[in-house]
């Protein structure tokens, strides 16, 4: 599933890593904060592994349920880029391509949800530490 983020006038302000809970919180200057998990940033990466270099290209994310962050780069002033705990390290989340995840959370989701069916995949139930 390709994502397209478009442009926004917000910026975030405040930017967490949870690692026990992998969960990315990111709260922006409009007042919303998103609780973004791991799996679904690692899944939704927006590197040319996952995206290809072109419509169509793009490669299903499979058995990421466990797949933590390690570290985030600042990336100038426009993103950050992920240390996953899998050593993927080479997506740009921008500040627009965060604020879509977050906003969309539920639709984008159930998107992927219905890919990983779709292609006879199964996610599994994330190991519990």
């Amino acid at each position: 599933m390709r994502i397209k983020a478009e442009s926004i006038n917000t910026f975030p302000t405040d930017i967490k890593l949870h690692k026990v809970s992998r969960i990315l919180e990111v709260s922006f200057d409009n007042g919303q904060t998103f609780q973004l998990p791991c799996e679904y940033l690692r899944v939704f990466t927006p590197s040319a592994e996952a995206m290809g270099h072109a419509p169509g290209q793009e490669t299903l994310q499979v058995g990421k349920e466990n797949v933590a962050i390690n570290s985030i780069r600042p990336i100038g002033n426009y993103g950050i880029s992920p240390d996953f705990s899998d050593g993927h390290n080479s997506g740009i989340y921008t500040w627009e391509l965060l604020y879509k995840l977050g906003n969309e959370y539920d639709v984008i989701w159930a998107g992927y949800l219905e890919e990983l069916k779709a292609a006879n995949h199964t996610r599994t139930a994330p190991v519990q530490n």
